[in-house]
């Protein structure tokens, strides 16, 4: 395993501006590109699929500006695309997504199987490389799990002379974080899909990363910052801030954790 550096976050970091929205929605600029994460811009309220809404997301499409590329884990649950995210989509030239969620939406949608990487033009010259990497929705084994909540997918960011970035998309294992640091770590950034999401779906198990899990997946991957998302502004969301703080703390890396 990579241990966590002892160093604070590094300048490295701050070159690649994170904005956290609420939910799983955050925007990020690397390379001179602007990547958004699986966007969700409805407000309040409950959706057909049994998920509950509880607060706005922290801006709207119309205020984020230019969006290049959405990096969507997956489109099958609300609370990853909602009906304002997929409205969204229709003006973003790339989204990056399973190959089945691809399949689904069409359009720009471009699916990426795990370590499957495609590289993107950057304004002033050069390239980004986004690679598909694991992600699995709940415990058990892929071929299992994949046909009762469905394909999920992360990525790596990766580029000359800029830092490596991880998005882990609804991710509940830590095997997968281990293969991702076994390739690319230590990493630099690491935006991790937390909120210990329990739902009957899988007799209450978890879909997600619980607070302890993504101390420790940060731990793994090496990661000079921190960014949670995905714990907050819907009901089914079972650990948010507090809790998250408090295993952060616990593992000695809070002073590399971005809340907000």
């Amino acid at each position: 395993m990579t241990d966590a550096p002892t160093t604070p976050a590094t300048t490295a970091s701050a070159l690649v501006p994170v904005h956290v929205f609420g939910g799983p929605t955050a925007l990020i600029e690397y390379g001179g590109l602007r990547f958004l994460t699986d966007p969700t811009f409805d407000a309040p309220g409950a959706y057909d699929s049994g998920l509950t809404k509880t607060a706005p997301t922290a801006t709207s499409p119309a205020a984020l500006g230019r969006v290049d590329v959405v990096l969507l884990s997956h489109d099958e649950h609300d609370d990853n695309l909602d009906a304002s995210g997929r409205d969204l989509l229709a003006d973003v030239p790339l989204t990056l997504t399973t190959p089945g969620g691809a399949g689904r939406l069409g359009g720009a949608a471009r699916g990426l199987e795990d370590w499957e990487s495609v590289d993107l033009d950057r304004p002033g010259g050069g390239t980004v490389t986004v690679t598909g990497v694991p992600a699995l929705h709940g415990p058990g084994r892929r071929e299992e799990l994949e046909p009762v909540v469905g394909e999920v997918v992360g990525f790596v960011l990766t580029g000359e002379g800029l830092p490596t970035v991880y998005v882990s998309g609804d991710n509940a294992q830590l095997g997968p974080v281990q293969e991702i640091a076994d390739r690319f770590g230590p990493v630099d950034t690491a935006v991790l899909f937390a909120g210990a999401v329990r739902l009957p779906v899988l007799d209450h198990q978890l879909l997600t990363l619980d607070s302890d899990q993504a101390a420790e997946a940060a731990r793994i991957l090496g990661a000079r910052r921190i960014v949670p998302v995905h714990f907050d502004g819907w009901a089914h969301f079972t650990e948010g801030r507090d809790r998250l703080v408090a295993a952060f703390t616990a593992a000695g890396l809070i002073d590399r954790v971005q809340l907000g």
